[in-house]
């Protein structure tokens, strides 16, 4: 059968699946689903108890992640990342501002994709959470103290940062490379001479240390598209895996121009010989523009930092650096085993399930069993590196993980299942229907040396009857699986926020523990922080006009101001006295053009606000913070500018019109 003809069928087979019909592959397949009383039972969590499971689930074009305890499958919390998020002020106060900013400005959204949890010796930690950004090449770490992105990295001569924030087995690294392959440097060139200009990258980001990420190397690649990756463990430790598709190097229409070659490419990159070959001086200094963004422990004010230049590194200079290894066809996941020994490889348009053999690789580069090169970079005989196929599969075979008992569990997007096989016979053993058109699949720790193994979650992308309608857009769908026996059972569905990509779940007794419970006001270094009621003020800078404020239950100290004037923009520095846990208080007034601000215990945040008409303007705490919450009102009285009124605040010191500094 012709590639061409191959392709041909697995489109028609998904045809096929969206027209209604379902496709019924060979072996025995499970059918046991939820609604028995027995599932039910599994994922119930009593009144007052807590899950077993945090679940991180990206959220796709949301742009944040958002937070689910299984097994219950409950929403615990959203964390806003990449988009602006108005339930607490993210991206709209003037401190979580600069989170947002890149070369191309300020940017409030992106595409999430992708999620990576902080590991050491090869197992998670529950340290951090990092993340990509997948529209504006970015990615970001969420401290798991408090659940709050504290740091965004920009990734320089990137486009489609999907490969991406996978991490290395002891955090040293998270990657990033090239989906869509872009002229390098970036410049204006005809499209269709794709080959001559367009290159890819892989990037290695330090992730070990807070606050400090930054571009270690980035490697110049072939113009592929770059799409998932997995770290090496074990006898593969110091290596990195990444699958690229687009071979070809097609410029349009890429579902048939992209599908011609019978078989694509893993990319092995071996990070410990990027790094001697740094240490060798062969790496280049190239000029770039990119932002680091970060948060300051004790002010809690973000910074947007610009860095001009970063070190790019040839693989043809550096040789060992990185080898492709060929595997069938347009593959989506390279995953690794739990031993270290084995990545397989998911063909989109494949008909088996590749598993190669990272021993057997290492004996072919050693003894250069090639086939030939591309662009330098030597390419491995398929023979010397596979371990065994996986025959038959199903249709669409994307991403698998591991439960740690020997066996691997894939997804297939055409026909609407988990396939559960034995590493070592290749053997299909178990099949479980999804509902519908799964794409990545989750065990929590799959990717580790030592996986939790108990359940695995399908994230869909059709939902279709699952629940009820809701006008042309339905929410997407998890569906939890207990693959604790021989055969998978469906437990539980559950909505999802956004479109989940990709998840990471971790035993919530490594993180709950470790919250924050509030923040320390004698550690606050905000520089607009009112400690106590006594330390508020109002005063005017030209034409703005600073409210240092305090909100404790129930009331906001000033709650009464006076002598703003049209066309001021007022900075207001609400700071919450509270000193308990689960007493935030928020800050709102009529008029402002961005969103509330909603202030944790200890800290100070602000709001900027420019009004445009006289009059008297209500503030107020939009979250509820005891019995006489209705009552934490003011008011702002606004005059007509130029005018006399003397500006001043209730219970605060004040300063005269144009007078005073801050």
């Amino acid at each position: 059968m012709s590639p061409s003809t191959r392709s041909r069928l697995l489109l028609a087979a998904g045809a096929v699946l969206f027209g209604g019909l379902t496709y019924a592959c060979a072996g025995s397949r499970s059918t046991s689903l939820a609604g028995s009383g027995d599932n039910a039972q599994r994922v119930y969590v009593a009144p007052g108890e807590h899950d077993e499971l945090y679940a991180f689930l990206s959220g796709g074009f949301g742009g944040q992640v958002g937070v689910y305890g299984l097994p219950s499958g409950r929403l615990l919390r959203t964390v806003p990342v990449f988009s602006q998020h108005a339930e607490n002020g993210w991206g709209y106060s003037e401190e979580t501002k600069p989170m947002l900013e890149t070369s191309y400005g300020f940017i409030p959204w992106d595409d999430l994709h992708h999620t990576a949890l902080s590991q050491t010796k090869g197992e998670d930690d529950g340290r951090w959470l990092f993340v990509n950004g997948n529209n504006t090449p970015r990615v970001a770490r969420i401290d798991l103290t408090h659940f709050e992105t504290t740091e965004i990295l920009e990734i320089p001569n990137a486009s489609g940062n999907h490969a991406s924030p996978f991490v290395t087995e002891n955090s040293e690294y998270i990657v990033s490379s090239t989906r869509f392959s872009i002229p390098m440097p970036n410049r204006d060139v005809p499209i269709d001479e794709y080959k001559k200009h367009f290159k890819g990258q892989i990037s290695f980001i330090t992730a070990n240390q807070p606050g400090k990420m930054d571009i270690a190397f980035q490697l110049v690649v072939p113009g592929f598209n770059y799409d998932l990756a997995r770290a090496g463990k074990g006898p593969s430790s110091g290596w990195m895996f990444f699958t690229s598709y687009n071979s070809e190097q097609a410029n349009t229409l890429l579902e048939v121009n992209a599908s011609q070659a019978d078989k694509d490419y893993i990319a092995a990159v071996n990070f410990r010989a990027a790094e001697a070959c740094m240490k060798q001086g062969k790496g280049r200094k190239v000029a770039v523009e990119y932002r680091h963004n970060f948060i300051d422990e004790f002010s809690r004010i973000a910074r947007s930092e610009r860095k001009t230049s970063i070190t790019q590194i040839q693989p043809t200079e550096c040789p060992g650096v990185m080898f492709f290894l060929p595997t069938p066809k347009s593959p989506h996941g390279a995953d690794v085993d739990p031993t270290g020994e084995f990545v397989v490889a998911g063909g989109k348009l494949a008909t088996v399930i590749p598993v190669h053999s990272t021993k057997k690789m290492l004996t072919a580069i050693a003894n250069k069993e090639f086939e030939g090169e591309l662009e330098g970079i030597p390419v491995l005989k398929y023979a010397s590196t596979i371990a065994g196929e996986v025959k038959e599969p199903g249709l669409g075979p994307l991403h698998t993980e591991f439960d740690g008992k020997g066996y691997a569990y894939t997804s297939m997007f055409i026909s609407s299942e988990i396939v559960k096989w034995k590493l070592g016979t290749w053997e299909v053993v178990d099949r479980a229907p999804t509902y519908y058109s799964v794409g990545h699949l989750m065990i929590p720790g799959g990717a580790t040396v030592k996986p939790f193994g108990k359940y695995a979650l399908a994230m869909n992308k059709i939902t279709k009857d699952r629940y009820l309608p809701t006008g042309p857009e339905l929410t997407h769908s998890a569906q939890l699986y207990d693959i604790s026996g021989e055969k998978m059972q469906l437990l539980l569905d559950f909505p999802t926020q956004g479109e989940p990509h990709y998840a990471n779940a971790i035993d919530a007794k490594l993180i709950k523990d470790k919250q924050i419970k509030f923040y320390s006001l004698a550690e606050n270094k905000h520089p607009h922080v009112a400690r106590a009621e006594r330390e508020v003020g109002v005063e005017r800078r030209g034409k703005v006009v600073h409210v240092r404020m305090t909100a404790t239950r129930s009331h906001f100290a000033p709650d009464n101001i006076e002598g703003v004037q049209v066309g001021d923009t007022v900075l207001f520095h609400v700071t919450n006295l509270e000193q308990d846990w689960d007493v935030p208080h928020g800050f709102a007034i009529l008029g402002a053009t961005n969103a509330e601000l909603l202030i944790m215990p200890g800290e100070t945040k602000t709001l900027r606000w420019t009004p445009d008409r006289s009059g008297v303007f209500p503030m107020y705490c939009t979250d509820f913070c005891s019995a006489l919450h209705q009552e934490m009102q003011g008011y702002v009285r606004v005059s007509p500018a130029g005018s006399t009124v003397a500006l001043k605040g209730n219970n605060s010191k004040a300063a005269a019109p144009g007078g005073g500094s801050n």
